[in-house]
């Protein structure tokens, strides 16, 4: 095998408790991860020498801090591999959304580079390799919808209704390190069981503060609450309601401001990468 072509999966947040602040200045969290069925897409080819490659749709994301690179880069190290790869990703989701993008094109690279490379490594040492990387890379290597605690690495596979999803960003970029570092964020939600989230409201604990500093989220939440139920997802800016049907989705979809992003996906519970990955084999 010598070319590997991979999804990279968006993710929706549930709902998200902060539950207090650690020693080392992360936030413990409680949230119910969400995978859907629209995200990136990753093409990788193998190369003769140990050079990694990376072009992209958007020209802004080619540089060395793209987690793309990143992970290739620490995969290489990790296994004293010295096989190279040309990656091309095409961006489809929209950044600094709360989408998680970024941390899925990570984990697609840690798992497509571990079978084009013929590494061998397992689920658990990827995992742990995508946590140095980001706190949700961990969620898009095992590749199921979960309920998550500590940072969001804790996991415990959960069978969620696939809904459809209407999600919707408008012209605005948050930063996450701005949000779990203000003063007013909600800290101190209750710690609630797997078992009590079906009967708990949920709310995302980021959501009051990102309406106050960033008003165009709030007024997107305003619009979409005129078709269906809804919040918003990580630390924003996008926002989602679930409908009943493909239909009324795209129903308000039609309607959507001009200068706002909308796509429609559905909730999966098993991320397709694995299906893409069982294919080449």
């Amino acid at each position: 095998m010598t070319t590997l072509t991979l999804p990279a999966v968006a993710k929706l947040n549930l709902f998200l408790h902060i539950t207090g602040r650690r020693p080392d200045g992360y936030h413990n969290l409680q949230t119910l991860f969400q995978l859907l069925d629209v995200g990136d897409e990753l093409h990788f080819t193998l190369r003769s020498d140990s050079n990694i490659n990376l072009q992209c749709n958007n020209n802004d994301l080619v540089n060395e801090d793209n987690l793309v690179i990143r992970a290739a880069r620490l995969l290489q190290r990790h296994s004293s591999c010295h096989s190279g790869c040309d990656i091309y990703l095409d961006k489809r989701l929209p950044m600094g959304g709360g989408l998680g993008g970024g941390s899925s094109d990570a984990a697609t690279t840690l798992l497509g580079l571990n079978a084009l490379w013929q590494l061998g490594l397992s689920i658990d040492t990827l995992a742990e390799l995508g946590l140095t990387l980001g706190a949700d890379v961990p969620l898009f290597v095992r590749g199921y919808s979960a309920f998550a605690e500590g940072v969001g690495e804790k996991l415990l596979p959960v069978n969620l209704p696939e809904k459809i999803y209407l999600i919707v960003t408008p012209d605005c970029h948050i930063s996450t390190a701005e949000i779990f570092q203000h003063n007013d964020l909600i800290r101190n939600t209750p710690l609630i069981s797997v078992e009590q989230v079906l009967t708990t409201p949920w709310r995302n604990d980021c959501q009051p503060l990102v309406e106050q500093h960033y008003p165009i989220v709030a007024i997107t939440l305003q619009w979409l609450v005129e078709y269906a139920p809804c919040q918003m997802t990580g630390t924003g800016a996008s926002v989602f309601a679930a409908f009943p049907d493909q239909t009324s989705a795209q129903h308000a979809l039609a309607n959507l401001p001009a200068t706002w992003r909308g796509f429609i996906a559905r909730g999966v519970n098993q991320s397709p990468v694995w299906a893409a990955l069982a294919d080449t084999e």
